[in-house]
């Protein structure tokens, strides 16, 4: 079995609901996020699936979060914009990318508030 990772970040605000404490408030994080795929065929040119591409697909979906706040973007309009969730929503919409799906299978995300906070999401 084969696995490749990227990372990549972003930055944006938040704040969350029903939540006691400091990040009830909005507040901001510059987010690293980390990519892992797997698979066990690689192609031709002897790579699961090429780096550009999985940068570049991962860059398309943050491009839609980086610098604004992440409670005025779908879903997070609904739930929060934890880094949980985050994982889960990124994890979600990488899934569904079909260039992905040809060459490998997404099978873990991590989303970094900072160097100490990491949520992790997993298939």
């Amino acid at each position: 079995m084969y696995r490749v990772k990227i990372i990549t970040e972003f930055a944006a605000s938040h704040h969350l609901r029903n939540y006691n404490g400091k990040c009830e408030n909005r507040h901001g994080h510059n987010w690293k996020v980390e990519i892992v795929c797997e698979g066990s065929t690689l192609d031709d040119t002897g790579l699961l699936i090429d780096f550009k591409i999985l940068k570049k697909k991962t860059n398309e979906l943050l491009d839609k979060l980086d610098h604004f706040d992440l409670n005025n973007i779908e879903p997070f309009t609904n739930i929060n914009p934890s880094s949980e969730n985050i994982c889960k929503y990124l994890f979600d919409e990488l899934c569904k990318d079909s260039e992905i799906a040809k060459c490998a299978r997404i099978i873990k995300i991590n989303v970094w508030e900072n160097d100490r906070s990491c949520a992790t999401y997993c298939e």
